[in-house]
Protein backbone atom coordinates (compact mmCIF):
# COMPACT_ATOMS: atom_id res chain seq x y z
CA UNK A 1 0.00 0.00 0.00
CA UNK A 2 1.28 3.44 -0.93
CA UNK A 3 2.40 5.48 2.05
CA UNK A 4 0.83 8.90 2.33
CA UNK A 5 2.43 11.82 4.09
CA UNK A 6 0.03 13.54 6.52
CA UNK A 7 0.64 16.90 4.87
CA UNK A 8 0.93 15.65 1.30
CA UNK A 9 -1.66 14.39 -1.17
CA UNK A 10 -1.20 11.17 -3.09
CA UNK A 11 1.61 11.77 -5.58
CA UNK A 12 1.26 15.55 -5.28
CA UNK A 13 2.77 18.57 -3.53
CA UNK A 14 2.31 19.41 0.16
CA UNK A 15 -1.26 20.46 0.82
CA UNK A 16 -0.32 23.75 2.45
CA UNK A 17 1.76 24.63 -0.61
CA UNK A 18 -0.62 23.44 -3.31
CA UNK A 19 -3.79 24.84 -1.76
CA UNK A 20 -4.98 27.96 -3.53
CA UNK A 21 -5.54 31.01 -1.31
CA UNK A 22 -9.16 31.35 -2.42
CA UNK A 23 -9.94 27.84 -1.09
CA UNK A 24 -9.34 29.07 2.48
CA UNK A 25 -10.56 32.66 2.02
CA UNK A 26 -13.77 31.99 3.94
CA UNK A 27 -11.94 31.95 7.28
CA UNK A 28 -9.33 34.13 8.94
CA UNK A 29 -5.91 32.52 9.43
CA UNK A 30 -5.87 32.93 13.20
CA UNK A 31 -3.47 30.11 14.21
CA UNK A 32 -0.69 31.06 11.80
CA UNK A 33 -1.12 34.78 12.49
CA UNK A 34 -0.94 34.26 16.26
CA UNK A 35 2.24 32.22 15.76
CA UNK A 36 3.75 34.96 13.58
CA UNK A 37 2.78 37.55 16.21
CA UNK A 38 4.52 35.59 18.95
CA UNK A 39 7.67 35.28 16.84
CA UNK A 40 7.63 39.01 16.00
CA UNK A 41 7.06 40.18 19.58
CA UNK A 42 9.57 37.87 21.23
CA UNK A 43 12.11 38.21 18.42
CA UNK A 44 11.91 42.01 18.47
CA UNK A 45 12.54 42.04 22.22
CA UNK A 46 15.62 39.89 21.80
CA UNK A 47 16.83 41.93 18.82
CA UNK A 48 16.40 45.21 20.78
CA UNK A 49 18.84 44.02 23.43
CA UNK A 50 21.57 43.69 20.84
CA UNK A 51 20.90 47.12 19.30
CA UNK A 52 20.53 49.24 22.43
CA UNK A 53 23.33 51.61 21.41
CA UNK A 54 22.26 51.86 17.74
CA UNK A 55 18.45 51.98 17.68
CA UNK A 56 15.69 53.42 19.80
CA UNK A 57 14.40 51.18 22.61
CA UNK A 58 11.07 49.42 22.23
CA UNK A 59 8.20 51.29 23.85
CA UNK A 60 4.40 51.09 23.76
CA UNK A 61 4.19 52.78 20.35
CA UNK A 62 6.68 50.32 18.89
CA UNK A 63 4.66 47.41 20.30
CA UNK A 64 1.47 48.83 18.78
CA UNK A 65 3.17 49.15 15.38
CA UNK A 66 4.35 45.53 15.54
CA UNK A 67 0.87 44.42 16.58
CA UNK A 68 -0.67 46.37 13.70
CA UNK A 69 1.76 44.81 11.20
CA UNK A 70 0.81 41.34 12.45
CA UNK A 71 -2.94 42.08 12.59
CA UNK A 72 -2.93 43.16 8.94
CA UNK A 73 -1.91 39.60 8.03
CA UNK A 74 -5.33 38.34 9.14
CA UNK A 75 -6.62 39.75 5.84
CA UNK A 76 -4.04 38.05 3.63
CA UNK A 77 -6.54 35.43 2.34
CA UNK A 78 -9.59 37.62 1.88
CA UNK A 79 -7.88 40.89 0.97
CA UNK A 80 -4.21 40.20 0.14
CA UNK A 81 -3.58 43.70 -1.26
CA UNK A 82 -4.79 45.39 1.92
CA UNK A 83 -2.75 42.93 3.98
CA UNK A 84 0.55 43.55 2.20
CA UNK A 85 0.14 47.34 2.18
CA UNK A 86 -1.03 47.39 5.80
CA UNK A 87 1.89 45.32 7.10
CA UNK A 88 4.34 47.29 4.92
CA UNK A 89 3.02 50.64 6.16
CA UNK A 90 3.27 49.56 9.80
CA UNK A 91 6.78 48.17 9.25
CA UNK A 92 7.87 51.34 7.42
CA UNK A 93 6.61 53.51 10.27
CA UNK A 94 8.38 51.25 12.76
CA UNK A 95 11.70 51.53 10.91
CA UNK A 96 11.31 55.28 10.29
CA UNK A 97 10.90 55.82 14.04
CA UNK A 98 14.30 54.23 14.53
CA UNK A 99 13.20 51.10 16.35
CA UNK A 100 15.42 47.98 16.20
CA UNK A 101 15.69 45.81 13.14
CA UNK A 102 14.35 42.30 13.53
CA UNK A 103 11.31 40.10 12.84
CA UNK A 104 9.25 43.10 11.71
CA UNK A 105 10.48 42.17 8.22
CA UNK A 106 8.70 38.85 8.63
CA UNK A 107 5.31 40.57 8.49
CA UNK A 108 6.21 42.21 5.19
CA UNK A 109 7.49 38.90 3.83
CA UNK A 110 4.29 37.02 4.74
CA UNK A 111 2.09 39.78 3.32
CA UNK A 112 4.13 39.86 0.11
CA UNK A 113 4.00 36.08 -0.15
CA UNK A 114 0.20 36.04 0.19
CA UNK A 115 -0.28 38.79 -2.39
CA UNK A 116 2.00 37.21 -4.99
CA UNK A 117 0.57 33.68 -4.79
CA UNK A 118 -2.97 35.06 -4.99
CA UNK A 119 -2.14 36.87 -8.24
CA UNK A 120 -1.55 40.43 -6.96
CA UNK A 121 2.06 40.58 -8.01
CA UNK A 122 2.22 44.29 -8.78
CA UNK A 123 0.80 45.21 -5.37
CA UNK A 124 3.35 42.97 -3.64
CA UNK A 125 6.28 44.41 -5.60
CA UNK A 126 5.07 47.94 -4.95
CA UNK A 127 4.70 47.37 -1.20
CA UNK A 128 8.12 45.75 -0.78
CA UNK A 129 9.78 48.32 -3.03
CA UNK A 130 8.17 51.11 -1.02
CA UNK A 131 9.57 49.68 2.22
CA UNK A 132 13.07 49.52 0.76
CA UNK A 133 12.96 52.99 -0.83
CA UNK A 134 11.47 54.45 2.34
CA UNK A 135 14.27 52.92 4.38
CA UNK A 136 16.87 54.34 1.98
CA UNK A 137 15.38 57.84 2.24
CA UNK A 138 15.23 57.69 6.03
CA UNK A 139 18.66 56.13 6.53
CA UNK A 140 20.53 58.44 4.11
CA UNK A 141 18.58 61.68 3.95
CA UNK A 142 15.72 62.19 6.41
CA UNK A 143 17.60 60.86 9.42
CA UNK A 144 18.83 64.40 10.23
CA UNK A 145 15.32 65.56 11.10
CA UNK A 146 14.11 62.48 12.96
CA UNK A 147 13.87 62.87 16.76
CA UNK A 148 15.21 59.39 17.50
CA UNK A 149 18.13 59.56 15.08
CA UNK A 150 21.70 59.41 16.29
CA UNK A 151 22.78 61.83 13.53
CA UNK A 152 24.61 59.21 11.45
CA UNK A 153 23.66 57.73 8.06
CA UNK A 154 23.35 53.98 7.69
CA UNK A 155 25.93 52.06 5.71
CA UNK A 156 25.18 51.12 2.11
CA UNK A 157 26.14 47.55 2.89
CA UNK A 158 23.12 47.43 5.16
CA UNK A 159 20.94 48.71 2.32
CA UNK A 160 22.27 46.03 0.01
CA UNK A 161 21.39 43.41 2.60
CA UNK A 162 17.84 44.72 2.89
CA UNK A 163 17.56 44.81 -0.92
CA UNK A 164 18.78 41.21 -1.13
CA UNK A 165 16.19 40.27 1.48
CA UNK A 166 13.41 41.91 -0.57
CA UNK A 167 14.51 40.19 -3.78
CA UNK A 168 14.67 36.82 -2.00
CA UNK A 169 11.16 37.24 -0.62
CA UNK A 170 9.72 38.17 -4.01
CA UNK A 171 11.63 35.39 -5.78
CA UNK A 172 10.38 32.79 -3.27
CA UNK A 173 6.80 34.01 -3.61
CA UNK A 174 7.04 33.96 -7.42
CA UNK A 175 8.43 30.44 -7.33
CA UNK A 176 5.52 29.22 -5.20
CA UNK A 177 3.04 31.05 -7.45
CA UNK A 178 4.45 29.39 -10.58
CA UNK A 179 4.43 25.97 -8.92
CA UNK A 180 0.84 26.41 -7.80
CA UNK A 181 -0.21 27.37 -11.32
CA UNK A 182 1.59 24.32 -12.70
CA UNK A 183 -0.10 22.03 -10.19
CA UNK A 184 -3.47 23.64 -10.97
CA UNK A 185 -2.88 23.09 -14.70
CA UNK A 186 -1.96 19.46 -14.07
CA UNK A 187 -5.06 18.93 -11.96
CA UNK A 188 -7.19 20.50 -14.71
CA UNK A 189 -5.50 18.32 -17.35
CA UNK A 190 -6.06 15.18 -15.28
CA UNK A 191 -9.70 16.12 -14.72
CA UNK A 192 -10.16 16.80 -18.44
CA UNK A 193 -8.48 13.50 -19.31
CA UNK A 194 -10.77 11.68 -16.88
CA UNK A 195 -13.80 13.34 -18.46
CA UNK A 196 -12.58 12.41 -21.94
CA UNK A 197 -12.03 8.80 -20.89
CA UNK A 198 -15.49 8.70 -19.31
CA UNK A 199 -17.06 10.17 -22.44
CA UNK A 200 -15.20 7.72 -24.67
CA UNK A 201 -16.26 4.83 -22.46
CA UNK A 202 -19.89 5.94 -22.52
CA UNK A 203 -19.72 6.31 -26.30
CA UNK A 204 -18.18 2.85 -26.64
CA UNK A 205 -20.89 1.33 -24.45
CA UNK A 206 -23.57 3.16 -26.43
CA UNK A 207 -22.17 1.79 -29.69
CA UNK A 208 -22.06 -1.73 -28.28
CA UNK A 209 -25.63 -1.57 -27.00
CA UNK A 210 -26.88 -0.04 -30.24
CA UNK A 211 -25.22 -2.69 -32.40
CA UNK A 212 -26.45 -5.54 -30.20
CA UNK A 213 -30.02 -4.30 -29.87
CA UNK A 214 -30.44 -2.99 -33.41
CA UNK A 215 -29.47 -6.32 -34.96
CA UNK A 216 -31.42 -8.50 -32.56
CA UNK A 217 -34.56 -6.36 -32.58
CA UNK A 218 -34.49 -6.26 -36.38
CA UNK A 219 -34.42 -10.06 -36.47
CA UNK A 220 -37.18 -10.24 -33.86
CA UNK A 221 -39.30 -7.72 -35.76
CA UNK A 222 -39.02 -9.63 -39.04
CA UNK A 223 -39.72 -12.98 -37.42
CA UNK A 224 -42.65 -11.66 -35.40
CA UNK A 225 -44.26 -10.41 -38.62
CA UNK A 226 -43.64 -13.80 -40.22
CA UNK A 227 -45.07 -15.59 -37.21
CA UNK A 228 -48.20 -13.45 -37.17
CA UNK A 229 -48.75 -14.03 -40.89
CA UNK A 230 -48.33 -17.81 -40.60
CA UNK A 231 -49.88 -18.43 -37.21
CA UNK A 232 -53.31 -19.51 -38.47
CA UNK A 233 -52.46 -21.20 -41.76
CA UNK A 234 -48.99 -22.66 -41.13
CA UNK A 235 -48.52 -23.06 -37.35
CA UNK A 236 -45.34 -25.16 -37.71
CA UNK A 237 -43.58 -22.40 -39.66
CA UNK A 238 -44.85 -19.90 -37.13
CA UNK A 239 -43.25 -22.07 -34.43
CA UNK A 240 -39.94 -21.80 -36.29
CA UNK A 241 -40.26 -18.01 -36.32
CA UNK A 242 -40.96 -17.98 -32.60
CA UNK A 243 -37.93 -20.20 -32.02
CA UNK A 244 -35.77 -17.74 -33.93
CA UNK A 245 -37.19 -14.89 -31.83
CA UNK A 246 -36.41 -16.80 -28.66
CA UNK A 247 -32.81 -17.52 -29.70
CA UNK A 248 -32.18 -13.96 -30.90
CA UNK A 249 -33.59 -12.42 -27.72
CA UNK A 250 -31.61 -14.83 -25.54
CA UNK A 251 -28.36 -13.98 -27.29
CA UNK A 252 -29.13 -10.26 -27.15
CA UNK A 253 -29.84 -10.46 -23.42
CA UNK A 254 -26.55 -12.29 -22.85
CA UNK A 255 -24.52 -9.67 -24.75
CA UNK A 256 -26.33 -6.78 -23.06
CA UNK A 257 -25.67 -8.37 -19.67
CA UNK A 258 -21.98 -8.67 -20.55
CA UNK A 259 -21.81 -4.98 -21.53
CA UNK A 260 -23.61 -3.91 -18.35
CA UNK A 261 -21.34 -6.09 -16.20
CA UNK A 262 -18.33 -4.40 -17.75
CA UNK A 263 -19.95 -1.02 -17.07
CA UNK A 264 -20.58 -1.83 -13.40
CA UNK A 265 -17.10 -3.28 -12.76
CA UNK A 266 -14.74 -1.55 -15.23
CA UNK A 267 -11.66 -2.84 -13.40
CA UNK A 268 -12.51 -6.52 -13.88
CA UNK A 269 -11.74 -8.57 -16.93
CA UNK A 270 -14.76 -9.42 -19.12
CA UNK A 271 -16.35 -12.76 -18.27
CA UNK A 272 -16.77 -13.73 -21.92
CA UNK A 273 -14.58 -12.90 -24.93
CA UNK A 274 -15.77 -10.08 -27.15
CA UNK A 275 -17.22 -11.24 -30.48
CA UNK A 276 -15.00 -11.19 -33.53
CA UNK A 277 -14.90 -12.27 -37.14
CA UNK A 278 -14.74 -15.93 -36.04
CA UNK A 279 -18.42 -15.55 -35.05
CA UNK A 280 -19.55 -14.63 -38.55
CA UNK A 281 -21.20 -18.06 -39.00
CA UNK A 282 -23.51 -17.25 -36.08
CA UNK A 283 -24.27 -13.89 -37.66
CA UNK A 284 -25.05 -15.56 -40.97
CA UNK A 285 -27.36 -18.01 -39.18
CA UNK A 286 -29.21 -15.18 -37.44
CA UNK A 287 -29.58 -13.34 -40.76
CA UNK A 288 -30.96 -16.53 -42.30
CA UNK A 289 -33.55 -16.62 -39.53
CA UNK A 290 -34.63 -13.15 -40.66
CA UNK A 291 -34.98 -14.38 -44.24
CA UNK A 292 -31.64 -13.04 -45.47
CA UNK A 293 -29.17 -15.23 -47.35
CA UNK A 294 -25.60 -14.09 -46.67
CA UNK A 295 -22.54 -15.15 -48.66
CA UNK A 296 -19.17 -14.66 -46.93
CA UNK A 297 -15.91 -14.61 -48.89
CA UNK A 298 -12.45 -14.55 -47.35
CA UNK A 299 -9.61 -13.16 -49.42
CA UNK A 300 -5.99 -13.50 -48.34
CA UNK A 301 -4.29 -15.03 -45.34
CA UNK A 302 -5.57 -13.95 -41.95
CA UNK A 303 -3.01 -13.32 -39.23
CA UNK A 304 -3.51 -12.45 -35.58
CA UNK A 305 -6.02 -9.63 -35.22
CA UNK A 306 -6.13 -7.59 -31.98
CA UNK A 307 -9.41 -8.01 -30.07
CA UNK A 308 -10.44 -4.36 -30.48
CA UNK A 309 -10.06 -4.45 -34.27
CA UNK A 310 -11.70 -7.88 -34.45
CA UNK A 311 -14.70 -6.59 -32.48
CA UNK A 312 -14.98 -3.46 -34.64
CA UNK A 313 -14.89 -5.54 -37.83
CA UNK A 314 -17.61 -7.86 -36.49
CA UNK A 315 -19.83 -4.94 -35.43
CA UNK A 316 -19.44 -3.19 -38.77
CA UNK A 317 -20.52 -6.32 -40.64
CA UNK A 318 -23.34 -6.86 -38.14
CA UNK A 319 -24.65 -3.30 -38.55
CA UNK A 320 -24.40 -3.50 -42.35
CA UNK A 321 -26.46 -6.73 -42.39
CA UNK A 322 -28.95 -5.16 -39.98
CA UNK A 323 -29.44 -2.30 -42.42
CA UNK A 324 -30.05 -4.81 -45.21
CA UNK A 325 -32.71 -6.53 -43.12
CA UNK A 326 -34.40 -3.27 -42.17
CA UNK A 327 -34.11 -1.13 -45.29
CA UNK A 328 -33.47 -3.32 -48.35
CA UNK A 329 -35.89 -5.21 -50.54
CA UNK A 330 -33.15 -7.71 -51.36
CA UNK A 331 -33.06 -10.99 -49.47
CA UNK A 332 -29.41 -11.64 -50.29
CA UNK A 333 -26.17 -9.99 -49.16
CA UNK A 334 -22.50 -10.56 -49.86
CA UNK A 335 -19.76 -10.06 -47.29
CA UNK A 336 -16.18 -9.95 -48.49
CA UNK A 337 -13.26 -9.86 -46.03
CA UNK A 338 -9.83 -9.03 -47.41
CA UNK A 339 -6.77 -9.77 -45.30
CA UNK A 340 -3.80 -7.74 -46.49
CA UNK A 341 -0.48 -6.63 -45.02
CA UNK A 342 -1.25 -4.19 -42.23
CA UNK A 343 -4.99 -3.91 -42.82
CA UNK A 344 -8.39 -5.61 -42.99
CA UNK A 345 -10.84 -4.66 -45.72
CA UNK A 346 -14.56 -5.26 -45.34
CA UNK A 347 -17.26 -4.97 -47.99
CA UNK A 348 -20.96 -5.69 -47.59
CA UNK A 349 -23.24 -5.49 -50.67
CA UNK A 350 -26.93 -5.98 -51.21
CA UNK A 351 -28.83 -5.83 -54.48
CA UNK A 352 -31.52 -3.45 -53.23
CA UNK A 353 -33.74 -1.65 -53.84
CA UNK A 354 -34.44 0.26 -50.63
CA UNK A 355 -37.91 -0.28 -49.26
CA UNK A 356 -38.05 2.51 -46.69
CA UNK A 357 -35.96 5.49 -45.79
CA UNK A 358 -32.60 5.99 -47.41
CA UNK A 359 -30.14 3.75 -45.60
CA UNK A 360 -27.26 6.06 -46.41
CA UNK A 361 -28.49 8.84 -44.11
CA UNK A 362 -26.97 9.93 -40.82
CA UNK A 363 -28.60 7.38 -38.55
CA UNK A 364 -26.96 6.09 -35.40
CA UNK A 365 -25.99 2.82 -37.06
CA UNK A 366 -23.88 4.32 -39.81
CA UNK A 367 -22.57 6.97 -37.43
CA UNK A 368 -21.51 4.20 -35.02
CA UNK A 369 -19.67 2.36 -37.80
CA UNK A 370 -17.82 5.52 -38.77
CA UNK A 371 -16.90 6.18 -35.13
CA UNK A 372 -15.58 2.64 -34.68
CA UNK A 373 -13.41 2.95 -37.78
CA UNK A 374 -12.21 6.45 -36.88
CA UNK A 375 -11.17 5.42 -33.35
CA UNK A 376 -8.92 2.73 -34.83
CA UNK A 377 -7.53 5.02 -37.55
CA UNK A 378 -9.57 3.37 -40.28
CA UNK A 379 -12.00 4.60 -42.92
CA UNK A 380 -15.51 3.64 -43.92
CA UNK A 381 -17.71 4.44 -46.89
CA UNK A 382 -21.43 3.73 -47.15
CA UNK A 383 -23.73 4.65 -50.01
CA UNK A 384 -25.92 3.44 -52.89
CA UNK A 385 -24.41 1.55 -55.80
CA UNK A 386 -24.96 2.55 -59.41
CA UNK A 387 -27.10 -0.57 -60.02
CA UNK A 388 -29.55 0.33 -57.26
CA UNK A 389 -28.06 -1.67 -54.39
CA UNK A 390 -26.16 -0.48 -51.36
CA UNK A 391 -22.55 -0.98 -50.32
CA UNK A 392 -20.62 -0.58 -47.09
CA UNK A 393 -16.86 -0.59 -47.43
CA UNK A 394 -14.43 -0.30 -44.50
CA UNK A 395 -10.69 -0.53 -44.04
CA UNK A 396 -9.13 -1.07 -40.60
CA UNK A 397 -5.37 -0.82 -40.05
CA UNK A 398 -3.52 -3.51 -38.13
CA UNK A 399 -0.71 -2.56 -35.71
CA UNK A 400 2.79 -3.23 -36.95
CA UNK A 401 4.61 -6.06 -35.23
CA UNK A 402 5.79 -9.62 -35.68
CA UNK A 403 3.26 -11.61 -37.73
CA UNK A 404 1.06 -14.00 -35.83
CA UNK A 405 -0.04 -17.48 -36.90
CA UNK A 406 -1.69 -17.32 -40.28
CA UNK A 407 -5.19 -18.63 -40.95
CA UNK A 408 -6.12 -19.10 -44.58
CA UNK A 409 -9.56 -18.02 -45.65
CA UNK A 410 -12.09 -20.80 -46.02
CA UNK A 411 -13.72 -19.50 -49.16
CA UNK A 412 -17.47 -19.07 -49.53
CA UNK A 413 -20.04 -19.66 -46.85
Amino acid sequence: MEERHPFRGRGGPPRWLAQAPESSASRLPWPSTVLIGAVVMIGSTVAARGQMDERAPLNLFARLLLLLAVAALLLRHRHPVAAVFGSSAAAMTYLTAGYPYGPVFLTVAVGCFGAVVSGHRRAAWTAVGTVWLGHVLVAHWLYRWLPLSDGRAASWGQELGIAAWAVAIIATAEFVRVRREQWADRRAERAAAERRRADEERLRMARELHDILAHSISVINVQSNVGLALLDSYPEQARDALTTIRNASKEALGEVRQVLDALRTPGDAPRAPAPGLDRLPELVEQAAGAGLTVTVEDDGVRGTVPPGIDLAAFRIVQEALTNVVRHSGSRTARVRIGHGPGRIRLRVDDEGPATGDDAGGSGNGLAGMRERAAVLGGTIEAGPRTDGGFRVRAELPLPSGPPGPAVRGEGTT
